[in-house]
């Protein structure tokens, strides 16, 4: 099997995703995305968007973003060097409401996060040098796009590295109550 999945325990919708590797003595050969497979799991996506980020330094952190209706995003997330510390927050009415649940996503162990429409997402680098990429299943749109404050006291996520970089939008975004008046 190509790929193997577990559900996050705090997040079952939201579903961590292991590529097999096939190698020998020029490297190695891995699928990393098959619609066939990924529905075989309950992932049933349409992906519109790829987008590709590099953070020279550690403890960048890019987060916590979200899309509201009509451009809200599924987010199909890949490390494709180094590794990062990522973060889910459920934003859906519901009983899970305000949950967070982190993952760490590596290169070097080809794990894969699928995060459907409803959930802020973020991360952390942990190691230099870290390229993410990831599919959307809605294009980037500026008006729907909102955020959440990486260190709301409300939500009291526990990055690896308290005094993150950060871009100056990411250092201003509103905390989950005031985020969510705006949806």
């Amino acid at each position: 099997m190509p790929f193997t999945f577990a559900r996050l325990t705090a997040l079952p919708d939201c579903v961590l995703i292991r590529t097999a590797r096939h190698g020998d003595d020029r490297g190695w050969f891995a699928e990393t995305y098959k619609k066939s497979t990924l529905a075989s799991a309950g992932i049933h996506a349409e992906f519109r968007q790829d987008n590709h980020s590099f953070s020279a330094r550690v403890g960048t952190l890019r987060g916590l973003h979200f899309q509201i209706a009509p451009a809200a995003q599924g987010k199909l997330v890949r490390v494709l060097s180094g590794e990062v510390f990522d973060v889910v927050v459920d934003l859906r009415d519901g009983p899970a409401f305000g949950r967070w649940a982190s993952v760490k996503l590596a290169a070097a162990d080809s794990t894969m996060l699928w995060i459907p429409e409803g959930f802020a997402h973020g991360f952390q680098t942990v190691v230099s040098d870290t390229a993410v990429t990831y599919k959307t299943t809605a294009e980037y749109s500026p008006e729907h796009e909102r955020g959440i404050r990486w260190d709301d006291p409300e939500l009291a996520i526990p990055w690896p590295i308290a005094d993150p970089i950060l871009s100056e939008r990411d250092r201003t975004w509103p905390s989950l109550s005031r985020a969510l008046q705006t949806r």
